[in-house]
This record gives structure tokens, sequence and C-alpha cells, in this order.
């Protein structure tokens, strides 16, 4: 029984050793997607979570643009979203971006560099994260137009209509 064992262990290091699938590192990102009701770039009470938008986890090379890893995700109900990533991404920048939103009312992605919609993830075990799932920031598709009751709602939060505070 004992010599089993140690077969079975020594086997499993050597499938390891020349990279078996069953060795690589998996992560799993999971995050959510709104439609930004008040065009706010951060979720109110009057949020909408969307069903059916498109994510894309892209990791690129760090000093060049080259895209090492792309994979898409749609959202569920609750405007959820789940997907696996193999293999350790530690020189790499990793991000989740919008791609494609289920309505054509809340449909903008936001262009302005210091507002772009993505969200930086790491995707190494070399960072003092112990699991395994790495959560994104929430990431907002912009509606054409502002709900009315967006402007009680910004009152409310002490802020001004253009998000600066009150």
């Amino acid at each position: 029984m004992a010599k089993s064992t140690i077969f079975l262990a020594y086997a499993l290091c050597f499938l390891c050793f020349f990279g078996s699938a069953y060795c690589q590192d998996r992560f799993s990102v999971e995050g959510l997607v709104y439609c930004d009701t008040c065009r706010i770039q951060f979720i109110t009470k009057l949020t909408e979570f969307l069903e059916g938008a498109t994510v894309r986890v892209e990791c690129k090379e760090e000093n060049s643009d080259k895209v090492t890893f792309s994979k898409e995700a749609v959202t569920d109900s609750s405007g959820s979203y789940k997907l696996e990533v193999d293999g350790d991404h530690e020189e790499e920048i990793c991000e989740v971006k919008l791609v494609k939103s289920p309505r054509p009312d809340c449909a903008e992605i936001d262009k302005e560099f210091h507002l772009e919609q993505s969200a930086k993830i790491s995707i190494t075990k070399n960072n003092g994260i112990v699991s395994d799932i790495r959560n994104a920031n929430p990431l907002g598709f912009l509606r054409k137009k502002r709900l009315p009751a967006c402007a009680e709602v910004l009152k409310d939060l002490g802020v001004h209509d253009d998000g600066t505070p009150i």
C-alpha cells in the first residue's frame, strides 16, 4: 500500500514537471456589470445590473501590447460573471474590460483615460492572495440619458450632478 502511494505521488510530480494541465495554476475571475443610470461612474440605489453583458479578461506583456491571454464571459441575471484563467500571469498586465451591452439605451463606454472602464486584476500566486478567486471592481455602461430620479439620489449622497461634493 505504502509503495503504491509513493509511486502515485512520484507520478503526479513527474506529470506536473512536464506541464500537465492537471498541475497548472487556475484562477477564477469574478465581477459585476451594471447600467450607470445616473452617469456618475459608481453604483447607486438606481443602478440596474445587466444580464447578457459581455466582458473580456485580457493579459498583455508589460513592455508591449502583445496579448498573452484573452477570454470573454457573459453576465447572468444578477449582472455577475465568472470565468476561468489558466496559468500564472505575474509578469503581465491583466484587466477586465467591457465589450458589449445587451441594452441599446445603456451601451456607452466612457473613453476618457481616467475613467476608462476596465478593472486591473492580479493573476498570480506571488501576490499574497491565498484564494484562487480574483474579484474585479464593478464595471458600468453609461445610460444614454440620466434617469430623472438621479437628482434626488445624488442630493441624498451629498454630491452635485457632476459628482463633485456639495
